[in-house]
């Protein structure tokens, strides 16, 4: 009964707003023309706030950042942040397996799950699907982000900003299928209260999951609401939260055979997750966001905003893992004929509730001939992680081609004792000054203080563990403007990151390595064509601490890892009917200074020498409203594991989709198609060294279908 329920609550909802939008309509007093938003064209994002403390002109930025608009989201059926990756070659999948959290690298560094992911500039962990039915805009910042953030992983940071109230009344509704059946259905409703101070945004949306890979299947409920209240024409507060439910079976990946060689024969529609007793990974997660800023007069700003987050997790999986039927076994890898080992895992009632919050006073003052834009805050975050000692127990053996069922381990096992295991504490003092030094000189330059404290207990019986630590994190950055439509810059920055967890079968589990710091040189020059065609290129070296698993089985840092890259994009209309964007990045990520000689001096794990990603669409003037789009993907060969034992080999993919905007009963429809890997190729998308190393399939030819009603 509740299955058939929640499709009928959204089905309310979306009557409820084409009443509400009919109604509007029937009160518009005469004379007063209807206004329609058609979208539905390539519209670069051309500001972002993820590059400091205040939203700015991406030209004007001394970082590589791209932003990805709601607009644009729905014309490139995005549905997701894996979706939205695709489009920047600077990204990529770090263990983002289908059912799970959703985990990428950018610059070939994984992200933090727990500080690289932001809301509305506050951290919120990413151990779920970050969902996008309420967000305006992903903001990607590519490199260190030590002076914006404090502590963040080097290859950068998403931040994804939150959908406002609209002054205009906003109806719209979306239903798509896709996958082996995938229902969704969403709502976006906006405008204001007859009291013009106040304002709404609600979104809702409801998934029923049907993943290509067969049985990793699940659900997924979302609704939020942001308001906000005009206090004066100086002062405004806002307001956010949301809630979402995800229950979905995840398909983990695979081991190479024998621990050296990749498997072959592969289907990426394969679980080997698929037991009769398998059950889906459960999570709940919500937010609650405030945000107050008020002018203090035509020169200064003060704004205050914080974010609390909640989540749960219930965590199950047939996890497969090493070979023990062949010889001495293989730990970690399958044996020889695709056998692997299957456990049973279980870790239920997980719990992290992170909190973030900051303040800014920021202002323009002139000494001289100089102009300074001024930001002054402090901030602190807090976050706390319970979780309970696992169960990992084997339950029997199955292969890779031909899934065998196995009993469940004996003994009805269930999860430890839920308790608080580990919390961290951040707290930082910051200021920036942009200085115009001259019609063509622009200086920034930038201070963040952090102060770090963490208490863990690395195993139940073991007492606390304390550190506490404080660092210094400089900025500084000079753009040159010789035109009005270009800007060239260099900077130098220092970012900050937590250790590693040492993860499960190490011999050091559950143990947090100490904070460590990150240094990055960056050239960059950005311009905009003929007013037309956005383009960017940056040069990067980028160094930090090397994190991996030694051949004793231990977490350990030693010796650097060494980003050196290069970074092109372009993006804009060629003429009335063509846009386009184009992403490329060439990068040499090298291990080096580790005395160890299985791996100094080898590739990086997971990251490819060459990326790239273009994207066309066309507009067909025979057909008004009619458009037919490309999407080619190449990713070069990445090593699987430190010592380069084993390379996977690179991949072109390509992606084709079409939209037609017209009409129907007064309402402005978009339906939209698209068919994803349209050549069925199979191919490595993922590769990664945590717990024991796995590869992840691409997806195979996907198909979706959409219909955007605006009303």
């Amino acid at each position: 009964m509740t299955s058939k329920l929640k499709p009928t609550l959204l089905a309310c909802a979306i009557l409820q707003a084409f009443s509400l939008s009919a109604s509007a309509q029937q009160a518009a007093p005469e004379g007063v023309a209807s206004v329609v938003v058609t979208g539905s064209r390539w519209v670069a994002s051309d500001r972002a706030s993820i590059g400091g403390f205040t939203e700015a002109p991406l030209l004007d930025t001394p970082a590589s950042i791209t932003a990805l608009s709601t607009t644009q989201m729905l014309d490139l059926s995005i549905r997701n942040v894996t979706d939205a990756a695709r489009f920047d070659a600077s990204i990529g999948d770090a263990y983002n397996a289908v059912g799970y959290a959703e985990q990428f690298s950018i610059r070939g560094f994984a992200l933090d799950n727990a500080t690289s992911y932001r809301k509305d500039g506050i951290a919120i962990p990413a151990d779920t699907q970050i969902p996008l039915e309420n967000k305006e805009r992903i903001e990607v910042l590519r490199g260190l982000a030590g002076l914006q953030a404090g502590v963040a992983a080097p290859g950068g940071m998403v931040n994804f900003v939150t959908k406002r109230p609209t002054s205009a009344p906003l109806r719209s509704a979306l239903i798509e299928v896709s996958e082996r059946g995938t229902l969704h259905g969403s709502i976006d409703l906006g405008g204001r209260f007859e009291d013009r101070r106040f304002g709404y945004r609600v979104n809702a949306a409801l998934e029923d999951l049907k993943s290509y890979v067969r049985g990793a299947d699940g659900e997924r409920q979302f609704v939020s609401g942001a308001f906000d209240w005009q206090i004066t024409p100086d002062a405004l507060l806002q307001l956010d939260l949301d809630h979402q439910h995800r229950s979905q079976i995840t398909a983990p990946g695979y081991q190479l055979l024998r621990n050296e060689a990749l498997p072959r024969g592969i289907s990426p529609k394969t679980l080997l997750n698929d037991q009769p007793w398998t059950k889906p990974v459960e999570t709940d997660s919500s937010n609650l966001g405030l945000r107050f800023q008020v002018r203090l007069n035509a020169d200064w700003t003060a704004t205050i905003n914080a974010n609390k987050h909640w989540f749960k997790r219930d965590d199950y999986t047939a996890f497969p893992y090493g070979c023990s039927n062949e010889g001495e076994g293989f730990y970690p890898g399958y044996c020889s004929n695709g056998d692997y080992d299957v456990y049973d895992y279980q870790s239920v009632g997980e719990r992290k509730t992170p909190w973030g919050a900051q303040a800014m006073l920021q202002g323009r003052i002139k000494t001289g001939a100089v102009r300074h834009q001024l930001t002054i805050g402090a901030a602190m975050s807090e976050r706390h992680d319970s979780f309970g000692e696992y169960v990992y127990d084997y339950a029997g053996s199955s292969n890779i081609w031909n899934n065998q069922h196995v009993e469940p381990a004996p003994g009805n096992p269930a999860t430890g004792p839920v308790m608080e295991r580990r919390n961290d504490r951040e707290s930082a003092l910051f200021v920036q000054d942009v200085a115009t030094l001259s019609e063509q000189f622009t200086l920034h330059t930038g201070l963040r203080w952090v102060k770090l404290k963490r208490n863990e207990k690395a195993e139940v019986e073991l007492p606390w563990a304390h550190a506490d630590d404080s660092f210094v994190l400089p900025s500084v950055a000079l753009v040159w403007k010789p035109a009005r439509d270009w800007s060239v810059y260099g900077s130098l920055s220092h970012g900050l990151q937590h250790g590693g967890i040492a993860e499960m079968g190490t011999t050091n589990e559950n143990t947090v390595l100490d904070p460590s710091r990150s240094k990055q040189v960056e050239l960059g020059v950005k311009g905009i064509v003929n007013n037309a065609m956005m383009v960017s290129a940056a040069v990067f070296d980028i160094r930090q601490g090397l994190e991996y698993v030694n051949a004793g089985g231990t977490f350990v840092r030693a010796g650097e890892q060494r980003h050196r890259g290069l970074e092109l994009a372009a993006q804009g209309k060629l003429n009335p009917e063509l846009n386009y964007s184009l992403s490329v990045m060439a990068l040499d990520a090298e291990q080096t200074g580790t005395g160890d000689p299985s791996v100094e001096g080898k590739r990086v794990t997971n990251v490819p020498e060459l990326r790239s990603t273009a994207w066309v669409e066309y507009a067909l003037p025979a057909v008004q409203g009619l458009k037919v789009d490309a999407v080619w993907q190449y990713s070069g060969s990445k090593a699987f594991d430190p010592a380069n034992r084993a390379i996977v080999p690179g991949y072109h993919v390509a992606s084709l989709g079409t939209s037609y905007a017209m009409r129907v009963g007064g309402m402005h429809t978009i339906l939209r198609a698209r068919v994803d890997n349209v050549f069925d190729k199979f191919y490595w998308r993922d590769v990664t060294q945590s717990l024991g190393g796995y590869l992840l399939p691409g997806a195979p030819r996907t198909f979706r279908v959409s219909a955007q009603f605006d009303f």
